[in-house]
């Protein structure tokens, strides 16, 4: 039950204010550095680990989306 509303807040985000995803993408184009991007690698993360684990690994993939990480690209929930 706690999953399924997590999942449902990650989508409300995308359609919403997500700069990728939402309305605003239409302004300002792609802004995530890694593939797929960090809200839904969070999504898949959760899905497949579980809402400890999978909020864990979007953390960790949030905080490795910045200018100062060399690293981007796809990068997909393993």
């Amino acid at each position: 039950m706690i999953k399924k509303m997590v999942l449902i807040t990650i989508k409300g985000y995308q359609k919403t204010i997500s700069p990728d995803h939402g309305v605003m993408s239409r302004f300002w184009g792609n802004w995530c550095r890694f593939t797929p991007t960090c809200s839904e690698y969070t999504y898949q993360a959760i899905e497949k680990y579980g809402i400890i684990i999978g909020i864990n690994k979007g953390v960790w993939r949030i905080c490795r989306c910045n200018p100062w990480n060399k690293n981007c690209g796809w990068d997909p929930v393993e």
